[in-house]
């Protein structure tokens, strides 16, 4: 079988972002601007343009070319992707030069390198399998992604003969004022026959600027009478970042296209100015988005759940049948049919069962709320494992840290624990077990056990109901 290589060009400076982080790190829609292309060259064999090649075609890992902080850069990205160095900036023509000793010791050994740049996040997988599609059908040494624009601004033009073959692609400060009006311009994206590549660069002389450019390599097959393909696509689709204004047009370009495949796929998103969800964002359908609210990170939400208005989401797993109004969830996990808010926030490591019900401004840290629990307004529990079952009246709080240690609660199941409780840690609230109002308790509540007043002490013992699961327990007479 056949395969072809991917050198994806990031050794650039970047100084125009004026940052410390390398330009390729920068994040977008909540991957670094470089994982955006990665994904995409990623895709290219999944995608519809690929699938006449597929039998024939096989891609290796791509291989980024890169320079300014490429320690950083590679750490981010690992196994993921095979790696050149550039150690001078000498052009684009040299920066897949580097590339060769490495392309070259794939096996099997491809026949076609695909080229394009890191720093053009909204290049799509469909648009680069098109490239391959259409340089492996036309059997050419050099295929290249093309765009129509009426604003042609610094682009290379594309000069055709009267036929309409490609010529050469001409440089803004090499042009014409005839070729300035070309409206066809480079977009940045090759296919190449290897063996011609590498001979063909190595032999690149330096342009005026002392370097080497990939586009005169266009040139050099037209003056060789060799076969040069085109595709046409979008400008878009190939825009690069340069700087903070460029990273914040290609967020809003990405984030309405993320929007749009949730929407396509079944999500309702009552307003989309208003929503940001990053890439990695997974919703199954029959949810609705309500406005203001962000989802973040690697977060899952199941179907048939209501999520805003206002609210954030970042790194959780959400089940179906959930309602979350006006709160904050982050690194936490909700079963199915849970209702948070509004003003409810999860932090990182809490776990609510199926049917947890967690009112105003009520916080959960580092615990795991058992199934059918209410937990009511402005109650904190943290560090603390609760049964199913249980009433957390309003107030309540786990008093989980005691100045240099944090210490674990344990609610059984069914227990009551009354307004405005604080349950200095480490304790255990056995099975039904009830607190009073205002109660501090500082030592372990024994099941069936009524206990009130600062500190606690045991009132009564309660005698147990028909029911084991109820939630309300009648204290003995």
């Amino acid at each position: 079988m056949n395969t072809y290589a991917t050198v994806v060009l990031a050794a650039g400076k970047g100084t125009r972002m004026r940052s410390t982080l390398p330009k390729m790190l920068h994040p977008l829609a909540g991957l670094p601007l470089l994982a955006h292309v990665l994904k995409s060259v990623e895709a290219i064999p999944s995608t519809a343009a690929f699938a006449a090649l597929d039998d024939t075609l096989s891609p290796h890992r791509p291989v980024l070319v890169l320079g300014h902080e490429s320690e950083q850069v590679a750490a981010s990205f690992g196994d993921r992707c095979l790696y050149a160095i550039q150690p001078e900036q000498l052009g684009t023509g040299h920066a897949v030069l580097m590339a060769q000793s490495v392309v070259d010791a794939l096996e099997p050994l491809p026949q076609t390198v695909l080229v394009c740049y890191g720093d053009t996040p909204l290049v799509r997988s469909e648009v680069l399998a098109s490239v391959v599609a259409e340089h492996i059908k036309s059997r050419a040494v050099v295929t290249f992604l093309t765009a129509c624009t009426d604003q042609p601004s610094d682009y290379g033009r594309v000069v055709r003969d009267s036929q309409g073959g490609v010529r050469e692609i001409v440089e803004v400060k090499r042009a014409t004022s005839e070729q300035l009006r070309i409206r066809e311009v480079n977009s940045g994206v090759y296919c190449f026959d290897r063996a011609w590549l590498w001979s063909t660069l190595q032999a690149l002389p330096r342009n005026p600027a002392g370097e080497y450019y990939l586009t005169d390599l266009v040139a050099i097959a037209g003056t060789q009478e060799l076969p040069i393909a085109t595709v046409q696509g979008s400008l878009e689709e190939t825009v690069g970042v340069n700087n903070r204004l460029q990273l914040a047009e290609a967020e809003h370009i990405v984030r309405r296209r993320i929007l749009e495949h949730h929407m396509y796929a079944g999500v309702t998103i009552t307003d989309p100015a208003t929503t940001y969800i990053d890439e990695e964002v997974e919703i199954a359908p029959d949810t609705v988005i309500l406005p203001g609210t962000m989802i973040t990170g690697k977060t899952t939400i199941g179907s048939w759940c209501r999520i805003g208005p206002g609210t954030t989401i970042d790194c959780s797993v959400i089940g179906d049948r959930c309602t979350i109004q006006s709160s904050v969830l982050e690194e936490a996990i909700l079963e199915d049919d849970v209702r948070v808010g509004p003003f409810g926030h999860c932090r990182a490591g809490a776990h609510l069962a199926c049917s947890v019900r967690m009112g105003n401004f009520g916080e959960v840290k580092n615990s795991y709320i058992g199934p059918e629990t209410d937990m009511h307004h402005f109650s904190y529990i943290g560090d603390a494992t609760v049964g199913s079952h249980v009433n957390i009246a309003a107030g309540v709080i786990t008093s989980n840290y005691d100045g240099k240690e944090k210490h674990h609660t344990n609610i059984g199941d069914g227990a009551f624990i009354g307004c405005d409780t604080t349950l200095v840690a480490p304790i255990t609230v056995g099975d039904h077990a009830y607190t009073g109002a205002g109660a501090v308790v500082r030592k372990d509540v024994s099941p069936y056990s009524l206990v009130v007043g600062v500190p606690a002490h045991l009132l009564r013992t309660l005698r147990p109901t028909d029911d084991a699961t109820s939630s309300v327990r009648d204290p003995i007479p």
